[in-house]
Protein backbone atom coordinates (compact mmCIF):
# COMPACT_ATOMS: atom_id res chain seq x y z
CA UNK A 1 0.00 0.00 0.00
CA UNK A 2 1.56 3.50 -0.84
CA UNK A 3 2.65 5.58 2.06
CA UNK A 4 0.57 8.85 1.86
CA UNK A 5 2.86 12.11 1.36
CA UNK A 6 2.35 13.90 4.60
CA UNK A 7 4.88 15.91 6.86
CA UNK A 8 5.22 13.08 9.36
CA UNK A 9 5.88 10.74 6.67
CA UNK A 10 8.29 12.91 5.09
CA UNK A 11 10.02 13.35 8.15
CA UNK A 12 10.47 9.34 8.82
CA UNK A 13 11.01 9.37 4.89
CA UNK A 14 14.09 11.77 5.75
CA UNK A 15 15.16 10.29 8.84
CA UNK A 16 15.45 6.98 7.28
CA UNK A 17 18.26 8.72 4.47
CA UNK A 18 20.30 9.88 7.19
CA UNK A 19 20.48 6.74 8.96
CA UNK A 20 21.06 5.00 5.78
CA UNK A 21 23.67 7.80 4.86
CA UNK A 22 25.51 7.91 8.22
CA UNK A 23 25.98 3.78 7.97
CA UNK A 24 27.51 3.68 5.02
CA UNK A 25 30.06 6.46 6.18
CA UNK A 26 29.48 8.98 3.57
CA UNK A 27 28.94 12.78 4.34
CA UNK A 28 26.14 14.71 2.46
CA UNK A 29 28.37 16.22 0.22
CA UNK A 30 29.66 12.60 -0.51
CA UNK A 31 26.18 11.15 -1.09
CA UNK A 32 25.91 13.92 -3.37
CA UNK A 33 28.03 13.49 -5.80
CA UNK A 34 27.42 9.40 -5.21
CA UNK A 35 23.67 10.29 -6.58
CA UNK A 36 24.20 13.17 -9.03
CA UNK A 37 22.12 15.42 -6.56
CA UNK A 38 22.86 18.66 -4.94
CA UNK A 39 23.75 18.30 -0.87
CA UNK A 40 21.52 20.73 -0.27
CA UNK A 41 18.30 19.09 -1.77
CA UNK A 42 19.68 15.90 0.65
CA UNK A 43 19.24 18.08 3.40
CA UNK A 44 16.02 19.08 2.73
CA UNK A 45 14.90 15.34 2.05
CA UNK A 46 17.02 14.28 5.22
CA UNK A 47 14.76 17.25 7.46
CA UNK A 48 11.65 16.34 6.36
CA UNK A 49 11.26 19.52 4.45
CA UNK A 50 10.87 17.77 0.54
CA UNK A 51 9.98 15.06 -0.93
CA UNK A 52 12.37 13.69 -3.69
CA UNK A 53 11.11 12.43 -6.91
CA UNK A 54 10.91 8.56 -7.83
CA UNK A 55 14.00 9.50 -9.93
CA UNK A 56 15.52 11.00 -6.99
CA UNK A 57 14.61 8.23 -4.76
CA UNK A 58 16.34 5.75 -6.91
CA UNK A 59 19.33 6.98 -7.98
CA UNK A 60 19.65 7.55 -3.41
CA UNK A 61 18.74 4.10 -3.69
CA UNK A 62 20.91 2.90 -5.94
CA UNK A 63 24.06 5.34 -4.42
CA UNK A 64 23.80 4.18 -0.92
CA UNK A 65 22.87 0.10 -2.07
CA UNK A 66 19.64 -0.02 -0.06
CA UNK A 67 18.32 -2.74 -2.05
CA UNK A 68 14.98 -0.48 -2.99
CA UNK A 69 13.76 0.59 0.20
CA UNK A 70 14.30 4.14 -0.78
CA UNK A 71 11.61 3.66 -3.66
CA UNK A 72 9.34 1.60 -2.17
CA UNK A 73 9.14 3.99 0.82
CA UNK A 74 8.57 7.01 -1.03
CA UNK A 75 5.89 8.98 -0.17
CA UNK A 76 3.34 9.11 -2.54
CA UNK A 77 1.64 12.90 -3.28
CA UNK A 78 -2.24 12.68 -3.62
CA UNK A 79 -3.69 13.25 -7.10
CA UNK A 80 -4.91 17.10 -7.75
CA UNK A 81 -4.24 18.71 -4.26
CA UNK A 82 -1.28 20.92 -6.28
CA UNK A 83 0.35 20.64 -9.86
CA UNK A 84 3.22 18.21 -10.05
CA UNK A 85 5.43 21.24 -10.87
CA UNK A 86 4.39 22.85 -7.86
CA UNK A 87 4.96 20.31 -5.42
CA UNK A 88 8.66 20.77 -4.94
CA UNK A 89 8.13 24.28 -3.61
CA UNK A 90 4.66 24.23 -1.87
CA UNK A 91 7.30 21.80 0.26
CA UNK A 92 9.34 24.56 0.66
CA UNK A 93 7.09 27.38 1.28
CA UNK A 94 5.87 25.51 4.60
CA UNK A 95 9.48 25.90 5.95
CA UNK A 96 10.79 28.95 5.06
CA UNK A 97 11.28 32.24 7.16
CA UNK A 98 10.84 34.79 4.53
CA UNK A 99 9.16 34.81 1.62
CA UNK A 100 9.49 37.57 -1.54
CA UNK A 101 7.55 36.85 -4.48
CA UNK A 102 7.05 38.29 -7.72
CA UNK A 103 3.51 38.21 -9.62
CA UNK A 104 3.72 39.29 -13.12
CA UNK A 105 -0.43 38.36 -14.35
CA UNK A 106 -2.73 36.85 -11.48
CA UNK A 107 -2.78 37.09 -7.29
CA UNK A 108 0.12 34.69 -5.81
CA UNK A 109 -1.99 31.62 -4.67
CA UNK A 110 -0.86 33.05 -1.22
CA UNK A 111 -2.83 36.18 -1.54
CA UNK A 112 -5.90 34.38 -3.39
CA UNK A 113 -9.80 34.72 -1.87
CA UNK A 114 -12.00 31.66 -2.75
CA UNK A 115 -13.64 33.54 -5.09
CA UNK A 116 -10.93 34.41 -6.99
CA UNK A 117 -9.12 31.12 -6.98
CA UNK A 118 -12.35 29.51 -8.02
CA UNK A 119 -12.70 31.17 -10.99
CA UNK A 120 -9.09 30.77 -11.99
CA UNK A 121 -9.39 26.86 -11.32
CA UNK A 122 -13.08 27.00 -12.98
CA UNK A 123 -11.27 28.81 -16.27
CA UNK A 124 -8.37 26.88 -16.74
CA UNK A 125 -8.05 23.87 -19.46
CA UNK A 126 -8.62 21.96 -20.26
CA UNK A 127 -11.51 21.56 -17.85
CA UNK A 128 -11.01 20.02 -14.35
CA UNK A 129 -13.84 17.82 -12.93
CA UNK A 130 -15.77 19.54 -9.90
CA UNK A 131 -14.00 17.25 -7.55
CA UNK A 132 -10.28 18.28 -8.87
CA UNK A 133 -11.56 21.68 -8.81
CA UNK A 134 -12.18 21.41 -5.30
CA UNK A 135 -9.63 19.59 -3.79
CA UNK A 136 -7.37 22.57 -5.60
CA UNK A 137 -9.06 25.00 -3.90
CA UNK A 138 -8.94 23.30 -0.25
CA UNK A 139 -5.35 23.13 -0.73
CA UNK A 140 -4.89 26.50 -1.82
CA UNK A 141 -6.79 28.30 1.24
CA UNK A 142 -5.12 25.84 3.41
CA UNK A 143 -1.72 27.54 2.26
CA UNK A 144 -3.30 31.31 3.15
CA UNK A 145 -3.58 30.07 6.84
CA UNK A 146 -0.10 30.43 7.40
CA UNK A 147 -0.95 34.18 7.71
CA UNK A 148 -3.61 33.70 10.92
CA UNK A 149 -0.66 34.31 13.23
CA UNK A 150 2.38 36.32 13.56
CA UNK A 151 4.34 33.39 13.49
CA UNK A 152 3.69 33.25 9.52
CA UNK A 153 7.51 33.74 7.53
CA UNK A 154 8.09 37.14 6.51
CA UNK A 155 6.46 38.41 3.20
CA UNK A 156 6.78 40.62 0.54
CA UNK A 157 5.00 41.00 -2.44
CA UNK A 158 5.82 42.57 -5.60
CA UNK A 159 2.90 42.81 -8.04
CA UNK A 160 2.64 43.96 -11.75
CA UNK A 161 -0.27 46.73 -12.27
CA UNK A 162 -1.54 44.00 -14.60
CA UNK A 163 -2.10 41.90 -11.67
CA UNK A 164 -4.79 44.82 -10.39
CA UNK A 165 -5.96 45.22 -13.56
CA UNK A 166 -7.28 42.13 -14.86
CA UNK A 167 -11.35 41.46 -13.87
CA UNK A 168 -10.66 37.55 -13.16
CA UNK A 169 -14.35 37.07 -11.94
CA UNK A 170 -16.05 40.27 -12.74
CA UNK A 171 -15.50 43.47 -10.17
CA UNK A 172 -17.20 42.06 -7.28
CA UNK A 173 -14.78 38.93 -7.03
CA UNK A 174 -12.10 41.31 -7.87
CA UNK A 175 -13.12 44.49 -5.31
CA UNK A 176 -13.06 41.22 -2.38
CA UNK A 177 -9.19 39.92 -4.29
CA UNK A 178 -8.21 43.42 -3.42
CA UNK A 179 -9.35 44.53 -0.13
CA UNK A 180 -7.94 41.43 1.08
CA UNK A 181 -4.36 42.08 0.15
CA UNK A 182 -4.94 45.82 1.54
CA UNK A 183 -6.17 44.49 4.48
CA UNK A 184 -2.93 41.74 5.14
CA UNK A 185 -1.13 44.71 3.98
CA UNK A 186 -2.68 47.17 6.95
CA UNK A 187 -2.60 44.88 9.81
CA UNK A 188 1.52 44.36 8.82
CA UNK A 189 1.25 40.51 7.57
CA UNK A 190 2.64 41.16 4.41
CA UNK A 191 4.66 44.16 2.50
CA UNK A 192 3.40 44.72 -0.82
CA UNK A 193 4.86 46.79 -3.97
CA UNK A 194 3.21 47.39 -7.53
CA UNK A 195 5.12 48.02 -10.36
CA UNK A 196 2.92 50.40 -12.27
CA UNK A 197 2.44 50.44 -15.78
CA UNK A 198 4.35 53.42 -16.11
CA UNK A 199 7.44 51.69 -15.26
CA UNK A 200 7.96 50.11 -18.76
CA UNK A 201 10.00 47.43 -19.51
CA UNK A 202 11.83 46.33 -15.78
CA UNK A 203 14.01 43.06 -14.45
CA UNK A 204 11.30 40.97 -14.12
CA UNK A 205 9.24 41.70 -16.41
CA UNK A 206 9.80 37.87 -18.51
CA UNK A 207 8.41 36.07 -15.62
CA UNK A 208 7.01 34.83 -12.32
CA UNK A 209 9.78 34.12 -9.00
CA UNK A 210 9.61 33.26 -5.48
CA UNK A 211 12.71 33.27 -3.34
CA UNK A 212 12.88 31.97 -0.06
CA UNK A 213 15.09 31.34 2.91
CA UNK A 214 15.33 29.48 5.10
CA UNK A 215 16.79 29.34 9.39
CA UNK A 216 19.32 26.66 8.16
CA UNK A 217 19.85 25.68 4.76
CA UNK A 218 20.60 28.37 1.93
CA UNK A 219 17.48 30.31 0.49
CA UNK A 220 16.28 29.22 -2.84
CA UNK A 221 14.33 30.33 -5.95
CA UNK A 222 11.13 29.26 -7.29
CA UNK A 223 10.68 30.01 -11.20
CA UNK A 224 7.27 29.72 -12.78
CA UNK A 225 6.04 29.26 -16.53
CA UNK A 226 3.40 27.87 -18.59
CA UNK A 227 3.05 24.27 -17.22
CA UNK A 228 6.37 24.49 -15.61
CA UNK A 229 8.00 25.30 -12.51
CA UNK A 230 11.68 24.85 -11.38
CA UNK A 231 13.33 25.35 -7.99
CA UNK A 232 16.61 26.79 -8.48
CA UNK A 233 19.54 25.74 -5.73
CA UNK A 234 22.59 26.86 -7.21
CA UNK A 235 23.89 29.64 -5.38
CA UNK A 236 25.00 32.03 -7.83
CA UNK A 237 21.70 31.38 -9.49
CA UNK A 238 19.95 32.28 -6.57
CA UNK A 239 21.54 35.54 -6.16
CA UNK A 240 21.02 36.56 -9.36
CA UNK A 241 17.26 36.62 -8.84
CA UNK A 242 17.74 38.01 -6.00
CA UNK A 243 19.42 41.00 -7.39
CA UNK A 244 16.80 41.44 -10.07
CA UNK A 245 14.16 41.31 -7.16
CA UNK A 246 15.81 44.29 -5.78
CA UNK A 247 16.51 45.60 -9.04
CA UNK A 248 12.81 45.93 -9.96
CA UNK A 249 11.74 46.64 -6.17
CA UNK A 250 13.61 50.14 -6.86
CA UNK A 251 11.33 50.56 -9.49
CA UNK A 252 7.88 50.14 -8.02
CA UNK A 253 5.91 52.21 -5.52
CA UNK A 254 6.73 52.47 -1.62
CA UNK A 255 4.02 49.73 0.83
CA UNK A 256 2.26 52.94 1.80
CA UNK A 257 1.74 54.07 -1.82
CA UNK A 258 0.84 50.51 -3.35
CA UNK A 259 -1.93 50.31 -0.51
CA UNK A 260 -3.35 53.30 -1.92
CA UNK A 261 -3.47 52.09 -5.18
CA UNK A 262 -4.77 49.10 -4.33
CA UNK A 263 -7.47 49.97 -2.67
CA UNK A 264 -8.88 52.85 -5.33
CA UNK A 265 -8.60 50.27 -8.16
CA UNK A 266 -10.96 48.12 -5.24
CA UNK A 267 -13.40 51.35 -5.15
CA UNK A 268 -13.43 51.38 -9.19
CA UNK A 269 -14.58 47.55 -9.20
CA UNK A 270 -17.04 48.53 -6.48
CA UNK A 271 -18.49 50.90 -8.51
CA UNK A 272 -18.76 49.21 -11.29
CA UNK A 273 -20.41 46.49 -9.99
CA UNK A 274 -23.11 49.17 -8.60
CA UNK A 275 -26.26 50.00 -10.89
Amino acid sequence: MAIEDSPESRLRYGEELRSRREAAGLTQEELSARAIMSRTHIAHVEAGRRRPNLEDAQRLDDALKAGGVLVRFLPSRGEGSVAEHFAEALELERHATMIRTYAPKLVPGLLQTKAYAHEIFRTGFPPRVEEERDALLVTRLARAKVFDDFKSPLAWYLLDEAVLRRPVGGPAVMCGQLRHIADLGERGRIRVHVLPFAVGPHALVEGFVSLMWFNDLPPVAYVEGLNTGRVLEDPAVVRNCQALYEHALGDALSHRQSLALIKSVADDYEHAEQP
